[in-house]
């Protein structure tokens, strides 16, 4: 597994640079009005469902959340305890917790979505214009992106993709280090259907857009975990800031008696539920658009 480093793989002044000018919201160039993707720039992002909103207002129960280590539990039949919320947990870290249906999507479009969209910053942009404002990936990520020879949903497994989003925190650049379900400690013998059908996770590292090229990044664990039910594609999401994963194992990157701010927590929270509840609406749409076309 890659040992990470905040931004490893891309030339960091240049992309730097570029986050800073990119969180202005240009406006797209007439090339970019012109092309098949301007009408998703044009069209009102979907609110989330006012009661989903509603627990998040205040923090769940901490002992009502799960530790990382505790990840093949999303693996078991039914629900935990808490399926949509966050907390501070005792030792600090940041956990949240979201539960979505799609009833359009496929697990073919989740596969190809989380390797569509870090091929520009457009596809990015376009998912939330409000908060995402680009990605990048390494030139050997992208290539590996659009290797056919390999499965779509095998694609990210030790990629990076580089981000600028405001996640609740105001814009921040952040590394995501992509995983293989193997190595981030799932269970592989029963890593299939019924218990899972698609999976895109790992850890990522951030820090404020205007930070020192030296500040000490901010570390969290990712899991977007889906499975087939009789109403659509259920869609599991968890978090635990503060974590990063290493040898397949989670580690608490926290010094002694801190924690991670509330606000953060309840903002990445918040955006979880927003992002996705525009994916939901929008990608079976994209897919009939450019799901069937090469990708570019």
């Amino acid at each position: 597994m890659l040992e990470p480093t905040p931004f490893p793989a891309i030339d960091s002044d240049l992309y730097f640079a570029q986050a800073a000018q990119k969180t202005a919201r240009l406006p797209l160039t007439d090339a970019e009005l012109a092309g098949p993707l301007a009408k998703y720039f044009k069209e009102a992002i979907p609110e989330p469902d006012p009661s989903q909103l509603a627990l998040i207002d205040e923090p769940c129960n901490p002992q009502k959340a799960i530790l990382p280590d505790q990840i093949n539990d999303l693996l078991d039949p039914g629900y935990l305890e808490t399926e949509t919320g966050w907390c501070i947990l005792p030792n600090g870290a940041g956990f949240i917790a979201n539960k979505m249906l799609y009833p359009d999507v496929t697990t073919d479009m989740i596969d190809w979505w989380f390797v569509w969209h870090p091929l520009e910053g457009l596809h990015y942009r376009l998912w939330y214009p409000d908060c995402h404002a680009d990605t990048q990936v390494s030139p050997e990520d992208r290539e590996r992106l659009l290797d056919e020879s390999i499965p779509l949903s095998k694609r990210n497994w030790g990629r990076v993709h580089y981000v600028t989003e405001d996640a609740g925190g105001g814009m921040e650049n952040i590394a995501i280090q992509f995983l293989s379900p193997q190595d981030f400690g799932f269970d592989i013998e029963r890593f299939r259907e019924p218990n899972i059908a698609a999976f895109a996770g790992g850890f990522g590292l951030s820090k404020p857009v205007g930070a020192a090229k030296d500040a000490i990044p901010a570390p969290a664990i990712m899991c977007h975990s889906f499975r087939k039910t009789e109403l659509g594609l259920e869609h599991r999401t968890r978090f635990w800031m503060g974590y990063l994963i290493r040898d397949g194992k989670p580690r608490l990157m926290l010094p002694p008696d801190r924690a991670v701010p509330a606000p953060a927590v309840k903002g990445l929270a918040q955006h979880c539920l927003r992002e996705f509840t525009r994916l939901g609406e929008m990608l079976p749409r994209i897919y009939a658009d450019l799901g069937n076309s090469p990708m570019i």
